[in-house]
């Protein structure tokens, strides 16, 4: 069976990504406007026909295309900001619950997770479900991101060498993906996130700082890690780093999964110490946007969520 797709906002720097993963399948027929994807009326047809549809566009867009869907069998894919925390939306990111993969097999209306919160979300919500980090806790995630993640201003901004090899932005603490992570982790006070871009294209890393022997039971580097490997096990695109592995290790590289959509979750710090660090690796394209919106699609029609992804 040959399912449409029609991606609305194709020629942005996520829809691109996810058109060049769909259009290898042969399972999937891409409905294209070409030079007709401003013509409201052929968009709305187009949004109406497909089995489903993939919004890549900013917010206020985002809501006036949902409200031209009038067609209730559509299956619809967000991927702005415009619902990830709205009621009637299933978020986005399967690997978040035991339960989160068949609701979005369910949903007709489902919210890919931003980039920083998946990292985020991937490494605190099953610290914060094991209770080994309360949920009124005072929490920083510190993150840098490749700027490709910035729009098509930002790309032009550092492509053209008119930029700073490091920026720190969302200054006024009020970004826009603190409501998302705040939420999904579980957490009940609003994170204090602290963002930055750097030079170069793709890649990630988020990390959330912790000083254990603050947190009310004290946990240890074991408990943290044993937390993170229970709630990822048997994911194909989630993985935890071993021990082992991470005390051997003198850096890490934000580039280091780009071109895919896998996570990867690191638990640095003393056996025996105080501190830790909280490190999750990912691509800002990959897990955290298009290839997320294509697992998202793959379970949303009944396919291997793997599908196109390998």
């Amino acid at each position: 069976m040959t399912h449409t797709i029609f991606i609305d906002g194709e020629a942005g720097t996520t829809g691109l990504e996810i058109r060049e993963r769909l259009e290898r399948r042969d399972d999937l027929e891409l409905i294209l406007l070409g030079d007709r994807r401003r013509d409201r009326a052929a968009r709305a047809e187009a949004l109406n026909a497909a089995d489903a549809v993939i919004l890549c566009l900013p917010d206020d867009a985002a809501k006036e295309a949902v409200a031209m869907i009038e067609n209730p069998d559509v299956r619809v894919i967000d991927a702005s900001t415009a619902y990830r925390t709205a009621t009637g939306w299933t978020y986005g990111f399967p690997e978040m619950d035991a339960v989160q993969r068949g609701e979005i097999v369910g949903s007709h209306r489902v919210s890919n997770p931003g980039c920083y919160p998946t990292g985020f979300i991937g490494l605190m919500r099953p610290l914060v479900k094991a209770g080994l980090v309360p949920v009124d806790w005072p929490v920083t995630v510190n993150a840098v991101s490749g700027y490709s993640g910035g729009g098509k201003a930002m790309i032009a901004e550092f492509e053209t060498g008119g930029a700073l090899p490091y920026r720190a932005y969302g200054l006024t603490l009020k970004h826009k993906h603190v409501p998302e992570m705040t939420r999904h982790s579980g957490l009940h006070v609003p994170v204090l996130f602290s963002p930055a871009v750097g030079a170069y294209r793709q890649g990630m890393l988020v990390e959330v700082p912790l000083h254990l022997a603050a947190l009310p039971e004290t946990p240890s580097i074991d408990r943290l890690h044993g937390a993170l490997v229970e709630a990822y096990d048997g994911c194909r695109f989630v993985e935890v780093a071993g021990l082992d592995e991470t005390e051997a290790m003198t850096g890490l590289d934000p580039e280091g999964l780009n071109g895919t959509n896998r996570m990867r979750l690191h638990v640095f710090g003393d056996r025996g110490g105080s501190q830790a660090r909280l490190v999750a690796l990912l691509d800002n394209l990959g897990k955290g946007a298009s290839g997320a919106a294509v697992q998202n699609l793959n379970l949303m029609l009944g396919l291997d969520e793997a599908t196109g992804l390998s």
